[in-house]
């Protein structure tokens, strides 16, 4: 029989799809959040609650990619270390990418955003022979 188990890569999805919702918790933090119109509340926000706001979407957005090039690159029987590295570079630059979003450097961001990209795209072909 063969034993599966959850791989550091599968671990950094799980990360991965949390971090909208801790970007989500940043920008509802403080003032008065209105649960029974929330869309209304966040496109209230200014300043750095709007940036989370907008890291959060960004988050959400980069999620299936992530998702599908580790669940290929696991399909494809790439190195599972190498799969996992690249996997928790992801996870760093993803973190990385919602401290500049929320913290207005948008050019850094940008050059982030780019990097974790890249990321994925080595992800997704690292099993291709």
């Amino acid at each position: 029989m063969n034993t599966v188990h959850f791989t550091l890569a599968y671990w950094c999805v799980l990360i991965a799809a949390i971090l909208p919702i801790v970007c989500a918790v940043l920008a509802k933090s403080g003032g008065t959040y209105d649960n029974n119109n929330p869309r209304a509340f966040l496109g209230s926000l200014t300043d750095w609650r709007a940036r989370a706001n907008g890291a959060q979407a960004n988050s959400f957005e980069s999620l299936p990619f992530f998702i599908g090039a580790v669940v290929i690159a696991h399909q494809l029987d790439a190195v599972q270390s190498r799969i996992d590295v690249l996997a928790f570079v992801y996870i760093f630059l993803r973190v990385l990418y919602i401290m500049a979003y929320v913290g207005g450097m948008g050019t850094v961001r940008s050059a982030i955003w780019a990097l974790g990209f890249f990321t994925n795209i080595a992800i997704l072909f690292i099993g291709y022979r």
